[in-house]
């Protein structure tokens, strides 16, 4: 892991991001990790995704972080997205608190087990925890109740299941647990 470097996307990278989202939706476990569908994604315009990198890469309310190899190949990815009080959320729900939400979350199999999960978690955690006015009291991410292996790892970086649980939009017999970290 120490030859990668985890830092957050710039505007101009929007075709690496479409790249390794495609990579991501096209892995096995995608059914259960992603809302977005494969076909859903190749669908979208060039447009879409040159905005999702410029949104990605500045200001507070969306962040994307990437793990770097030296010869410029991105091995994962994570985005932190900012839910202002008073909002209303993906599920169209309330958001009671300033929080962060963690969505997004991959790393290329070759890399699984290797710690850039968990370097691309502390990029995102220290630059939420580094927002100010106002400070997100916590960060919290959903994980499908059959992604065993995702929800393992959450708890082990310190997230704990809130037993909020919300039916996943496409497909609602099945559900979406939300964990949270408070802030620290």
């Amino acid at each position: 892991m120490d030859q990668f470097v985890m830092r957050a996307v710039r505007a101009d990278e929007w075709e690496k991001v479409k790249e390794l989202r495609i990579t991501a939706l096209n892995d096995p476990a995608a059914p259960v990790a992603f809302l977005e569908t494969l076909e859903q994604a190749r669908a979208r315009p060039d447009e879409f995704w040159q905005d999702r990198a410029k949104g990605a890469s500045h200001g507070r309310h969306a962040r994307q972080f990437v793990a770097e190899a030296p010869d410029g190949q991105w091995a994962g990815s994570v985005t932190l997205l900012v839910e202002e009080g008073g909002s209303i959320d993906f599920f169209e729900r309330a958001i009671e608190q300033t929080q962060g939400h963690l969505v997004g979350v991959f790393v290329r199999p070759e890399q699984r087990g290797t710690g850039l999960t968990e370097g691309l978690f502390a990029a995102a955690l220290e630059w939420a925890w580094s927002l100010e006015g106002p400070a997100l009291e916590r960060v919290r991410l959903f994980v499908h109740e059959e992604n065993a292996r995702a929800a393992a790892f959450y708890r082990r970086f310190g997230f704990r299941a809130t037993g909020e649980v919300l039916p996943v939009p496409a497909d609602p017999g099945a559900k979406e647990l939300e964990y949270v970290l408070p802030r620290p």
